[in-house]
């Protein structure tokens, strides 16, 4: 029954963001007193995540170091890339464009890897890109921000670099010792992070509308129709740079996932907590959009896989003719 329930949370979470959304925007009030407990549900994510790692995770890095190495260049090249050439595209006022800027500049997020199980890619080089990439996001993150948006915002590169260790990092590694410890007790548990990670999205989701509800109204659709170019060419770029470097098909389909999916979560709480509710938005609107762009991407590789191995059988039936 409990797995049911994940199963049905974790599929529709896009439907429970964009109600909570609308939601959010007629009665703004309800969320807007909770934003501030969002730093302390996205470290439960990272623990989470990290409660779902083994030592064979990390052992997985040093088998493909080659491309887990080229998906950290291209998640923290083409991204934050795209994030500049869009804002200057659409002439984003600052408070909007940081938001933009910031997905750009976070790692993949976890749901990438939910994603490249469905689309049959490499979930053990999506593992180790998300692992690696999130491990670095604290050093990385805050620079790759301030070298695009240093000059027309103002950023604390030591502070949010702490702020993404105790959200992200310290929490991270807290959850693989767990595991490594107690990995009876953890895996009871594990079943239901995905179910938590929805949730805490979803809510995050909430309190930036409830925030920015106005912004929105009078900003949404441009904002979304950068959030899709950017997640759009993301895996585009992802998937034809892993071509253009010999990679087979499943670590291709790996590389356009991982390369195209953002921890929006992780962007909208920095929004939140060093720049503006509206910075956000951006972050938001991108945790619903991911999740079925990369949905409609895996249907798309199951269909491919169904089609060559109908080919396959039809030849072989020929053959042996």
């Amino acid at each position: 029954m409990l797995q049911k329930i994940v199963r049905f949370c974790t599929k529709y979470m896009s439907v429970g963001v964009v109600l909570i959304g609308i939601f959010s925007v007629f009665f703004p009030s309800v969320l807007k007193p909770l934003a501030k407990y969002i730093p302390i549900m996205l470290g439960v994510i990272m623990f989470g995540m990290g409660m779902s790692l083994t030592p064979k995770d990390f052992k997985n890095v040093f088998k493909q170091p080659k491309n887990v190495a080229l998906g950290t260049l291209l998640q923290f090249i083409i991204m934050p890339a795209l994030a500049y050439i869009l804002i200057k595209l659409f002439a984003l006022p600052p408070a909007i464009a940081i938001g933009v800027v910031l997905v750009g500049c976070c790692p993949g997020g976890t749901a990438s890897n939910v994603i490249s199980y469905i689309a049959h890619a490499d979930v053990a080089l999506s593992v180790s890109m998300t692992m690696v990439n999130t491990i670095l996001a604290p050093f990385v993150t805050p620079f790759l921000i301030w070298l695009i948006a240093g000059a027309w915002v103002d950023i604390s590169f030591t502070s949010m670099m702490m702020s993404i260790v105790k959200m992200v990092l310290l929490p991270l590694l807290i959850g693989v010792g767990f595991n490594y410890f107690f990995p009876k007790q953890v895996a009871k548990v594990t079943t239901v992070t995905p179910l938590l990670s929805a949730l805490v999205i979803i809510f995050t989701v909430g309190c930036v509308v409830s925030l920015s509800g106005h912004t929105i109204i009078d900003n949404g659709l441009i904002i979304l129709a950068v959030v899709i170019l950017h997640n759009l060419f993301g895996m585009i770029l992802g998937y034809f740079c892993a071509k253009k470097f010999g990679m087979n098909k499943s670590q291709i389909r790996a590389m356009s996932i991982e390369v195209g999916m953002q921890n929006s979560g992780l962007a909208s709480t920095l929004a939140l907590m060093y720049f503006t509710a509206a910075g956000g938005i951006a972050g938001a609107i991108f945790s619903v959009w991911h999740n079925v762009s990369g949905s409609l991407f895996a249907s798309w590789c199951v269909g491919r896989d169904e089609e060559e191995e109908q080919d396959n059988k039809s030849l072989a039936g020929e053959a042996a003719k």
